[in-house]
């Protein structure tokens, strides 16, 4: 039988060096194999989080990565592929006070092989310039309309109505990167704030709390103050966590349990609260009750030819249909926000596509 660790314990019963200490243990050697890139993923966003919301664990806390900072360079010669995860945790573990010098060597060694160059996507290509100048090299001298093509991705208002997870997480790390992670103004126009609350819309309907607190964190990384209603809901949501001390098991709800905190930690409040053990862990939250964004996309596509972008003539069919549980969170999520009647002309896409002439 596993055991179940009891969340929201004081956080004076364990102190913050522990705590993270348990941590960092536990996603060192208790969760997947060192050679595995989703034990790059893990690691690199629990340092990332470490890093950027300014929690400065002791060096003792970090320890159990040490022999991966060690080995650093043969690991990059090695794979390569994987140049930015060593960067950015390299970057972070020094940023944090573990190690010193390393970053700058695989940073300056993979701009030397042109590894940036090899990148197809903008957004890839933005990440690893934010990671290597970091440490003072540019891998772009000569591009510099990079930021401007990743600024025209974000502002497409009208494309992050529609549900796609790909693009909307490549739009809130897209801010991510050009605020160096709340460091700096982005400088977002109107239309990338647009985009990002039809992101959050979405992610509210889906219930996806990964989602919208990434969309909370580039608000307010934009200095926007992101709806009261989606902050408060994820500090709700938190709760529902629950951390279970078991061998791993693939799927767990570990990087929203990291998103979850890391909106508390730009609202001023403490990171990673919880009790921890020594050991694995896994990390659930509770399922939601209901999708309203399933349950109303179906009824728009009921509708075919009987669609309309307007909400208000629309709202009284949709409140006939959809299901109490759905109807509940659909209202309060159209409550939040006064952008809900612009996302659902987009959202409805009751445009025909007509054949040419």
């Amino acid at each position: 039988m596993s055991n179940v660790i009891a969340l929201n314990a004081p956080s004076r019963v364990t102190p913050l060096n522990q705590r993270i200490s348990d941590l960092v243990e536990c996603f060192a050697f208790h969760r997947r194999q060192g050679d595995d890139v989703y034990w790059l993923k893990e690691n690199a966003e629990l340092l990332n989080v470490l890093e950027t919301t300014g929690t400065h664990p002791s060096e003792a806390a970090l320890a159990p990565l040490a022999g991966f900072y060690e080995n650093l360079e043969e690991r990059m010669e090695f794979f390569p592929q994987y140049y930015r995860f060593f960067i950015s945790m390299a970057c972070d573990m020094e940023d944090l006070g573990f190690g010193a010098g390393k970053a700058e060597h695989l940073a300056r060694w993979a701009n030397a092989r042109m590894m940036p160059q090899g990148e197809l996507s903008d957004l890839q290509r933005l990440e690893a310039r934010r990671l290597m100048t970091r440490r003072n090299v540019e891998p772009f001298p000569n591009d510099p309309g990079l930021e401007d093509r990743v600024r025209g991705f974000c502002r497409s208002t009208d494309f992050f109505a529609i549900p796609n997870k790909k693009a909307a997480y490549e739009l809130t790390h897209a801010v991510f990167y050009l605020s160096e992670y709340g460091r700096k103004d982005p400088n977002l126009d109107q239309a990338t704030i647009d985009s990002l609350h039809n992101v959050g819309i979405l992610a509210m309907l889906e219930q996806n709390s990964d989602l919208v607190a990434e969309v909370c964190i580039s608000l307010r990384y934009a200095g926007e103050t992101p709806p009261a209603y989606w902050e408060n809901w994820l500090r709700r949501d938190r709760r529902g966590y629950f951390v279970e001390q078991d061998e791993y098991r693939a799927g767990d709800d570990y990087h929203s349990y990291f998103m979850a905190f890391w909106v508390e930690a730009t609202a001023g409040n403490p990171i990673f609260t919880d009790k921890y053990c020594q050991g694995p862990m896994t990390f659930y939250r509770e399922k939601p009750d209901c999708v309203p964004l399933r349950d109303l996309s179906q009824v728009l596509l009921g509708l075919e030819g009987g669609r309309t972008n307007d909400w208000q003539k629309l709202q009284p069919l949709v409140e006939k249909t959809l299901a109490k549980n759905s109807l509940a969170v659909l209202n309060t999520v159209q409550e939040s926000t006064s952008r809900f009647e612009a996302f659902f002309e987009s959202f409805a896409r009751s445009e025909r596509v007509r054949e040419s002439a």
